[in-house]
């Protein structure tokens, strides 16, 4: 192709890619399947218990409950609910956008077992009797709401209302009765069973054979209506226990989705400048490749149907991040390859395959926090994790294979040899005659020395880590109801209040806080948690009565001392998995040592986060678990660049005969990434700062933990795990004498043997 053809070639492939997003995302983004804490509704898990002594709970009797939770919500109207079976005697229930969440929660879970009796309280008819779907809401002659009912056997019908009718006036009377067995929080010790609510009495006076029936009492359309849709649904055939529960009112919702989203296009828009203005052309390249990666993540959730939830619109935007991170690792590679006195053609072969190594293995890693996130977390955090691993996929196929496509077409076609489209000064370039290599090149950061201030920075750290531990031990760790049971109620004023009125409005109503804070930029939302955990009925007194004030629904969440101590379990297999795949990933890759070095600086990372929240007192819920592996995963991306740029340069040494010579390749090592260290965790700094100033209160914790181990994870990376594997590497070369080599294991991507 001459140069012209590759310049069109590239036109026509911009054009194609932005005309097929420009007349696809109006439906993509309308596809888009909002979670509950973007668009309002509730979430409970049950716990399946037998209804009667003896009862085994099996995956029989689950999948039959779940088949009647099913139709119960058909009633409601809502499009595409979650019912998702958990463990062997767990049901988990979203219902996202539903409007009545107070009369929802309470249908869900409570049995409607219709009777016929005589006056001697006689069983004669029960919910077995009726035809399937045969409930239905009506109108009788006089305009009064009524349930008509379809009976399986008008025989049996007309034997019982023959021998009702002859018995005498006053005692020839058919009594319906409405069983309510609403779902127990069996582990409170105030929960009782409700009495049988009576519906009517009919006089008899003559032999029915129908199988049509009319139910008619004191009844409102809305409870005809929710009364017909429990009998069609059928009794459910076991007990339900809340064990989780949490609302968010639809006025929260619509808050959240679009303060996060103003916040993600600030962020996104930040990192386009900083792209264009410092790399050139390759940022020129990466902003069209971002936009098409932000594209292809919304699509691909929708064709796997995920719900995009409010961690998950965090997650996009900390994939466009990372996906950052892979542009900006080639680019630096063109730009050292320039200033040796390649040309722009050999600078972005040489660049593209040096740094794929690189980028293929930090992503990996990754994905390996994201893969064990997904598999222990719950809910929004599930959600988190599949949109950050679709983020990492795709940030593959768009930042390497897309980008080198549509980077080499400009690159290749000769008009962009300038430096000046790479972000370099002539007066840096040296002639390729002076055989001049990348690793004498010089750096910004030459007058460090990080290898011979090791022993400064582990004392620094030493300090850090001691100081921590001491705050650990006075303040302790503000643990949320996620870990510590109990109930989290927000309540939305319509105008700033204050701790001292929500106080005595919360005593008033009946439920004083044992905590309670005022949030919102407007000081109007307030937060009050309590130590113990709601039952059902408390939830829908609350959020009745909060209704009635403040015309906003509440958000609501309740969690139970089992599903507490789970989600303790769960992070800490999370975080050990996770630790422990790394090393293995590290060590098979690279060598132990650096596994070692790796993890050091993790469980460095992971510390002072811990430390920082305990001493500000910042709560820590389940998604201060999400932000520890996802700053797990960019630490170590961080720890993998480094070690892959010291690998490289021992391999082009040769073999290191003594600690000094050690001592300069990791030095210069560390010079070279620097750089690209630096850059990437701005970009992504600028992304957390954005959310943590215009995103939803509700990821606000989240975003304070990333700022925090975006700037520790970085300082690990390069003056911990460098550092402590330069120590095990000398102790290692003065024990036995040996030196360092390279080994003979390839690179991905590369025909290179590698240390």
């Amino acid at each position: 192709m001459n140069s012209k053809s590759r310049i069109v070639s590239f036109v026509l492939a911009v054009i194609v890619l932005f005309g097929a997003m420009g007349f696809t995302v109006k439906g993509v983004l309308k596809d888009v399947k909002l979670g509950l804490d973007l668009q309002g509704g509730f979430e409970v898990l049950y716990e399946v218990e037998p209804l009667k002594e003896g009862q085994k709970i099996t995956q029989s009797i689950v999948a039959d409950t779940t088949t009647a939770l099913s139709k119960r919500i058909d009633a409601f109207g809502v499009s595409e609910p979650s019912i998702q079976v958990e463990g062997e005697n767990r049901i988990r229930v979203q219902l996202a956008g539903i409007d009545d969440q107070s009369s929802a929660r309470e249908m869900l879970s409570s049995t409607a077992n219709l009777t016929f009796r005589d006056v001697n309280d006689n069983l004669l008819l029960d919910g077995s009797d009726l035809k399937e779907g045969g409930a239905a809401a009506s109108f009788d002659q006089q305009n009064r709401p009524i349930v008509t009912l379809t009976l399986k056997d008008a025989q049996k019908f007309a034997d019982i209302t023959s021998k009702i009718s002859q018995m005498p006036p006053g005692q020839n009377l058919l009594v319906i009765w409405m069983d309510f067995v609403e779902g127990e929080d069996s582990y409170k010790e105030e929960a009782t069973k409700p009495d049988p609510k009576f519906i009517s009495a009919a006089s008899v006076k003559e032999t029915l054979n129908t199988t049509d029936v009319m139910i008619s009492g004191n009844f409102t359309v809305e409870e005809t209506k929710n009364l017909a849709s429990m009998l069609n649904a059928g009794a459910l055939p076991v007990k339900l226990t809340e064990i989780y529960a949490t609302s968010v009112g639809a006025q929260f919702g619509e808050q959240a989705l679009n303060s996060t989203v103003f916040a993600s296009i600030v962020g996104v828009l930040l990192i386009f400048i900083f792209m264009l203005f410092y790399y050139r052309l390759p940022g020129f390249i990466s902003i069209i490749t971002l936009t098409v990666f932000a594209y292809l993540v919304l699509l691909i959730q929708n064709l796997i149907g995920a719900v995009l939830t409010l961690p998950g619109i965090a997650a996009l935007v900390l994939g466009i991040g990372m996906a950052v991170d892979a542009n900006i690792l080639t680019a630096e590679r063109i730009r050292e390859e320039i200033r040796v006195g390649k040309s722009p053609k050999e600078a972005f072969q040489m660049g593209s395959k040096l740094s794929l190594s690189a980028i293929i293995d930090a992503q990996l890693t990754t994905l390996l926090a994201a893969v064990v996130l997904f598999y222990f977390g719950t809910s929004s955090v599930k959600g988190f994790a599949t949109t950050l691993i679709i983020s990492i996929l795709l940030s593959f196929l768009t930042s390497v294979w897309l980008s080198r496509v549509l980077l080499g077409l400009l690159i290749k076609s000769g008009k962009f040899d300038n430096p000046f489209f790479y972000g370099v000064r002539k007066s840096k370039i040296h002639d390729a005659s002076e055989g001049v290599e990348t690793l004498d090149l010089t750096t910004n950061f030459d007058r460090i020395d990080f290898v011979h201030n090791r022993k400064k920075f582990y004392a620094i750290s030493m300090i850090i880590l001691l100081i921590g531990v001491v705050m650990l031990g006075i303040f302790k760790l503000n643990l949320g109801i996620d870990f510590s049971s109990g109930t989290r109620v927000e309540i939305l004023s319509n105008e700033p209040t204050t701790q001292e009125e929500m106080a005595d409005y919360l005593e008033k109503i009946g439920f004083p806080a044992d905590e309670l804070v005022i949030s919102g930029e407007n000081k109007d939302t307030a937060v009050a948690t309590y130590k113990k955990d709601f039952t059902q009925q408390e939830t829908l007194d609350l959020k009745s009565a909060v209704m009635e004030d403040y015309g906003h629904e509440p958000n609501v969440s309740t969690v139970s001392p089992t599903v507490g101590r789970e989600l303790v379990k769960n992070a800490i297999y999370a975080l050990s998995f996770a630790a422990l795949g790394i090393v293995i990933y590290v060590a098979f890759r690279f060598e132990w040592r650096m596994g070692v070095g790796a993890i050091v600086s993790l469980l460095h990372d992971v510390f002072f986060m811990v430390a920082i929240f305990s001493v500000l007192r910042l709560e820590v819920d389940i998604t201060f678990i999400a932000a520890i592996l996802t700053i797990v995963g960019y630490s170590i991306n961080d720890t993998i660049v480094t070690f892959d740029r010291i690998r490289e340069n021992i391999d082009h040494k040769g073999e290191i005969k003594s600690k000094e010579e050690l001592a300069e390749i990791i030095n210069k090592s560390l010079r070279q990434t620097m750089g690209r260290s630096v850059n990437t965790v701005l970009t992504v700094i600028v992304v957390v700062v954005a959310l943590l100033i215009f995103g939803a209160p509700a990821i606000r914790n989240f975003s304070i933990a990333l700022l925090i181990g975006l700037v520790t994870g970085m300082y690990s990376s390069i003056c911990i795990a460098a550092q402590l594997w330069y120590t095990l590497k000398v102790r290692e070369m003065s024990k036995k004498g040996t030196t360092v080599k390279k080994k003979e294991k390839k690179q991905w991507g590369s025909d290179e043997p590698v240390v």
